[in-house]
């Protein structure tokens, strides 16, 4: 993942696209009915392994100039309500990463598997 950067009356930031990922995991796990979250290919599901970082794990960052859209790829408990949990969960996603960035998420994309 490249490196998120920005500018502010403090000077250049550069953020790790890897640290926003596990902000966004973080945030995605503390939300009710988010059971775990699931890397979304075979490459990911090994490269996650050898890592062996928990809250990165099916969080997929994207940036364009100074905005940010993340995918989260998450099970579900049985029997909430799909709509409800992933408001929630964008939500918070979107909260969390804004706070710890300072930038503007554009999208959070939930994909339930």
């Amino acid at each position: 993942m490249r490196a998120v950067n920005t500018n502010n009356y403090y000077g250049n930031i550069s953020i790790s696209g890897d640290a926003i990922a596990v902000v966004a995991g973080f945030c995605a796990l503390e939300c009710y009915g988010v059971i775990d979250l699931v890397s979304h290919s075979i490459k990911d599901s090994v490269k996650y392994l050898i890592k062996k970082q928990p809250y990165a794990k099916g969080v997929k960052i994207i940036n364009n100039g100074n905005r940010i859209s993340v995918d989260i790829y998450c099970i579900l408990k049985y029997g909430v309500s799909l709509s409800a949990v992933g408001e929630s969960l964008k939500k918070a996603v979107k909260y969390g990463v804004e706070k710890f960035t300072g930038m503007i998420v554009d999208a959070v994309n939930v994909h339930v598997c």
